[in-house]
């Protein structure tokens, strides 16, 4: 089945399948499901043309899919534009929201640790 252009499981929950949508998490399809009056239990399966329908239209009125990630994607850009701090942390690829760097966000930076040995040299056999 397709929602907002994406497939849904067929064969999970209604409240994890509907979380298959970008912008749509577990706490804003169960609303939906309770606003519809139906089960989170149930599965895609199961559901009738009828309250399929009910679905798509109720999903339809959040911002989700592409609208999101294109306003997402602005805000990003305007932190940019503006030279923020968060912005620069963007232009850069580091975390923005104030995590550490020293152990963490290693392979974001390309920073990946090679294992070092004791420092010894090794003898040379001659």
């Amino acid at each position: 089945m397709r929602i907002a252009g994406t497939n849904i499981p067929d064969n999970k929950r209604a409240d994890i399948s509907l979380s298959y949508i970008y912008g749509v998490g577990e706490s804003l399809a169960r609303k939906i499901l309770t606003e519809l009056n139906i089960m989170a239990e149930k599965k895609i399966q199961d559901f009738t043309v009828k309250e399929l329908g009910a679905l798509r239209e109720a999903v339809t009125k959040f911002k989700i899919e592409g609208d999101l990630r294109r306003e997402v994607s602005s805000n990003i850009k305007r932190l940019k534009d503006i030279k923020s701090y968060r912005g620069s942390r963007h232009l850069k690829k580091l975390p923005v929201r104030g995590q550490r760097t020293k152990t963490n966000t290693r392979t974001t930076r390309g920073n990946i640790r090679v294992t070092m040995g004791s420092g010894r040299r090794k003898l040379e056999k001659t």
